[in-house]
């Protein structure tokens, strides 16, 4: 079993450093890590350029020309180019908890998907966390909210089931998939353009497709830099195309991976 990180990124290189130290002090490291661009400037080159150096493993930079957020497509890219057999997806706003790998790795079950746990950073400890640029945190740690999220007890995890249920706690941010499940649903649907629900529709067509979700709580945790939010112009239309997907299930025509 081999493991492909997939991360997204868009015009944030400070953040993204912090995502790709953490990666560096995993416990498991991944066989590959391929960076979906959805068109940054060269700052955000010059940072995967230096990673590449440290880190052991193959590093590919997928980037397309920005024309607006089409995170989808830049994903569908990325995953089209992974070649490991267990895809764990990230965002590039998101530090690792240093067992991140190891805790997906190790809960990995045939035709399972996983999504693991967000524990959000404060707004008022931005300016120190890129200052220091830190990359280590516990439940007690300062600048985080909801401190339970961060308790790393693994062994808890066994305790949660596999469901046909899409829960409302999935986000793309963290979520572990086989490739293999995904190429059978086309990957993600190209049809959302704008922020919204795009992880929502992969995952419902996931469960459509007789995948089953697990949550692994208190394991695959994640620190969320915070960011100002994203424009919404297009939710209204992602929201009633996501409508129709979870009325029509497999039957509704999609825009994905060929």
């Amino acid at each position: 079993m081999t493991i492909s990180l997939l991360l997204t990124t868009y015009n944030w290189p400070e953040a993204l450093e912090l995502v790709l130290l953490s990666v560096l002090k995993q416990s498991h490291l991944p066989d590959e890590v391929l960076i979906a661009d959805d068109g940054s400037e060269t700052a955000t080159s010059i940072v995967i350029e230096k990673f590449k150096q440290d880190f052991p493993n193959n590093v590919q930079h997928l980037w397309h020309e920005d024309k607006g957020f089409r995170k989808s497509k830049i994903l569908n890219r990325a995953l089209l180019a992974s070649t490991g057999d267990y895809v764990i997806q990230i965002d590039g706003d998101c530090i690792l908890h240093s067992d991140f790998i190891k805790d997906h790795k190790e809960n990995a079950v045939e035709n399972v998907f996983l999504f693991g746990s967000r524990v959000n950073i404060r707004q008022s400890f931005l300016p120190h966390l890129l200052k220091t640029k830190r990359i280590t945190f516990h439940s007690w740690s300062t600048g985080i909210k909801k401190r339970s999220r961060a308790l790393h007890l693994p062994f808890l995890s066994k305790y949660y089931k596999a469901s046909s249920n899409l829960s409302s706690k999935i986000r793309g941010c963290n979520i572990s998939y086989w490739k293999k499940n995904a190429l059978d649903i086309q990957g993600y649907d190209e049809s959302y353009e704008g922020w919204g629900r795009e992880d929502s529709d992969f995952a419902a067509r996931l469960l459509h497709s007789g995948v089953k979700g697990k949550r692994i709580r208190y394991a695959g945790i994640i620190f969320h830099i915070w960011h100002p939010e994203n424009s919404r112009k297009s939710l209204e239309f992602n929201n009633s195309h996501f409508e129709l997907v979870l009325k029509n299930k497999s039957t509704l025509p999609r825009k994905g991976i060929e």
